[in-house]
């Protein structure tokens, strides 16, 4: 006690004695110094530090690893599921493109498991379509696409393509479905989703006009949009190479031709990428678009290999008649006369047809094949009025001797004019 009191009365007279007094007996019991001290303080947050470090990724790592062990992975490998094709079979629900043959006519046909494709079902409370055995691994989804496309697109056949497309198109959403499930990612993905973009493109362009209870245009577009969008998603990840990049870059240019969204995707594409042919010249089409300039968007479509034409021909028609427009006020006049050959020419279409939309339109072609155009009388086209189908000669011209198989399964080199 006698020395508490006079080391507090030594630190009040003597502030300096009492701190070197209190070193000394701190360096006697073998307490570190104070640059001690702060060496061992930075030390020690620097190992708690790291320990927060390693076990933040530890965790980080554990959920990830959870994931993936938790997604499915298909073990089946016919493009059907045996037991699907046995519930199919005995329910009479058996699609005739999948029947052995010289059944067909039996009260209850029998599936060939070498014919038979899983279908689409929608996911349906209580219902597992997660088991193994239900779901394809890559390598037979691929298997699946080539064949839906080789061996029942492409194929001849007696039925109407659009019996051909609907088969399809419920088999590829199968497909779909069993990639989503399992989380599918590289180069097979890429390989079926082009495959697929390839077909619903062409498709929309086979099928244009066609009664909306044999092909309806918006559901064929919702689904093209999605493939698209998972298709460019994986050009990204950087999983390549990516051979077909440059084509599919510009028939999503072409087919949203106008798209803002579109447009800012392709300009953030790397500067090599952007310069290739087929995306220049989608870009400058793109620009005549907006420009709202249709003879020279016209003019540029020549150059598009047939895949891109069927792309681009869903905007041709209103192209055309945005020509005829801005040509009503450009040449509104009593005393002018057009010829009407020359304006076929513009419009890539012969004379009956060119004479054709421009009645379609209000504006008069007299009997001498001349145009008389007037602002005043130009009115747009009643729904229905026009078939888009007969005014599809750009892309027939392109088409040639090309098949389905050539369309869809080779790269565009093969597809151009």
């Amino acid at each position: 006690m006698h020395d508490t009191v006079s080391f507090v009365a030594l630190c009040y007279s003597n502030p300096e004695s009492a701190k070197e007094q209190e070193r000394s007996h701190s360096q006697r019991r073998g307490a570190p110094s104070e640059g001690q001290w702060r060496q061992r303080d930075k030390e020690q947050w620097q190992g708690e530090g790291k320990a927060q470090v390693r076990q933040a990724d530890e965790e980080e790592q554990k959920p990830r690893q959870h994931e993936e062990d938790m997604v499915p992975k298909g073990t089946c490998q016919t493009m059907c599921p045996a037991q699907e094709l046995r519930d199919r079979e005995a329910q009479n629900r058996l699609h005739h493109f999948e029947m052995l043959p010289g059944t067909e006519k039996d009260r209850r046909p029998k599936g060939d498991p070498s014919r038979a494709v899983k279908e689409y079902s929608r996911p349906a409370a209580g219902k597992d379509s997660t088991k193994p055995s239900d779901l394809r691994p890559p390598p037979v989804l691929l298997k699946t696409v080539n064949y839906l496309i080789n061996d029942i697109a492409a194929a001849p056949s007696l039925y109407p393509w659009t019996e051909v497309y609907t088969f399809v198109f419920d088999r590829l959403r199968a497909v779909k479905q069993d990639m989503i499930i399992q989380r599918m990612s590289g180069l097979d993905c890429v390989g079926i989703l082009e495959r697929t973009v390839r077909f619903l493109i062409y498709a929309s362009y086979r099928l244009c006009g066609e009664p909306l209870r044999l092909y309806d245009p918006r559901i064929n577009d919702i689904h093209l949009q999605e493939y698209l969008s998972w298709l460019l998603d994986c050009y990204m990840t950087k999983t390549g190479p990516h051979p077909n990049q440059e084509e599919f870059q510009s028939l999503s240019l072409l087919y949203n031709l106008g798209s803002a969204r579109t447009m800012q995707h392709t300009m953030q594409l790397p500067l090599r990428l952007r310069s290739t042919p087929n995306i220049k010249l989608a870009l400058f089409i793109n620009q005549a678009f907006l420009e709202r300039n249709p003879v020279r968007l016209l003019r540029l479509a020549q150059k598009l290999n047939f895949l891109q034409t069927c792309a681009l021909h869903r905007h041709l028609m209103t192209c055309r008649q945005d020509l005829l427009l801005v040509y009503s006020h450009g040449y509104s006049s009593r005393n002018c006369r057009f010829p009407l050959d020359r304006l076929a020419k513009l419009l890539f279409l012969d004379a009956s047809l060119t004479a054709q939309l421009c009645r379609s339109c209000g504006v008069e072609v007299n009997k001498d094949n001349q145009v008389v155009f007037s602002k005043a009388a130009f009115t747009e086209p009643g729904q229905g009025t026009l078939h888009c189908k007969l005014y599809h000669s750009i892309a027939s011209e392109k088409q040639r001797d090309l098949t389905v198989k050539n369309i869809v399964q080779s790269c565009v080199e093969t597809n151009k004019k």
